[in-house]
């Protein structure tokens, strides 16, 4: 049937017909919000890259997290930004140390009303600003396993649900299921950030941290933004190595990549809708040249449409409130 039997704007004529034949539905339940978590202030900073962002103290992080689950979002994930940094990054799984604080804090106060997700890495920790051991400008491999497994586990420790690496180490997500689960934490999943590339979509994080690394960059371990098969080899291999959730980052403009490994995997998949994909629709809406709000839920949307069963996003408390005044 073609035209003029077949008007495919029948289906568009009112915003009921629309919501009708919708194939991609946006909610709450998408999303997971990234939480900063700065050791040693009281107060809330704002972060001047990220207009609407806080590298928040740990006396406020309960109130973020009940703040969060209030609107429908059923995940943090939480960054930690310590006052020690050394070589190794030790501070990342000191017991008493800013996450694992952060995240004792959340269990105590909300059980399991929300999943409390923890990056695990270590440029945020260690003196150079990369995420593993150094030898002289080499970053060493095998060496930052041991270490990412002992963050790992400090991390199941203080109560995490699903534990995070992305380091982009070779055998990170082997090595820290192996942890995992001889300390007897077979139940706290991973999630790996398998295709994570060298993106200068990174920038606004970098001020956030304070990670930038003191020389080169990260691209010895970091993906090249060209390579989609290199992606799908690098997911299958954090697949067979234990991963129980695998990550595309950056999303937007990686999209195909989200199409691409949803569609040969089928497995749990999400998409780190980065800050500086959250920086640039802010600073163009400030200037009044976009809706924002209408971008932005376009964006989420379009992150799910090809593939994310999650998102990762700064957006998600706005989106989340957005989506309720539907």
């Amino acid at each position: 049937m073609t035209f003029p039997a077949l008007r495919m704007r029948r289906l568009r004529r009112t915003p009921k017909i629309r919501d009708l034949v919708r194939e991609t539905i946006l909610t709450p339940n998408d999303l997971i919000f990234p939480i900063f978590i700065k050791e040693g202030t009281s107060d809330p900073e704002p972060i001047h890259a990220m207009p609407g962002q806080f590298r928040l103290p740990l006396n406020k992080v309960v109130k973020e997290a009940k703040n969060v689950t209030s609107l429908g979002i059923p995940a943090v994930i939480l960054f930690g930004i310590p006052v020690r940094k050394d070589e190794t990054g030790s501070s990342a799984y000191d017991k008493d140390g800013v996450v694992q604080q952060a995240v004792k804090a959340i269990k105590k106060q909300l059980e399991n009303k929300i999943v409390i997700m923890t990056d695990v890495c270590l440029c945020q920790y260690t003196s150079h600003g990369h995420c593993g051991v150094l030898k002289g400008n080499e970053i060493l491999n095998d060496p930052t396993l041991e270490i990412l497994q002992k963050v790992s586990v400090s991390h199941a420790e203080a109560g995490a649900d699903i534990v995070a690496p992305s380091c982009m180490i070779d055998g990170q997500v082997q090595a820290i299921r192996k942890g995992l689960d001889h300390a007897g934490f077979t139940n706290v999943a991973v999630m790996a950030y398998s295709a994570k590339h060298a993106s200068y979509f990174y920038g606004p994080f970098r001020e956030v941290a304070y990670s930038a690394p003191s020389f080169g960059d990260r691209r010895s371990y970091q993906m090249d933004y060209a390579n989609s098969n290199e992606a799908l080899q690098e997911v299958e291999l954090d697949i067979k190595e234990g991963a129980d959730i695998i990550m595309v980052k950056p999303a937007l403009a990686y999209l195909d990549l989200v199409y691409r490994i949803k569609t040969k995997f089928g497995f749990p998949t999400a998409a780190y809708n980065v800050s500086g994909e959250y920086s640039m629709i802010k600073a163009v809406a400030e200037k009044g040249w976009i809706d924002e709000k209408a971008i932005t839920l376009e964006v989420l949307t379009a992150i799910k449409r090809a593939g994310a069963d999650m998102i990762l996003t700064y957006f998600a408390k706005e989106a989340a409130r957005w989506l309720a005044e539907k």
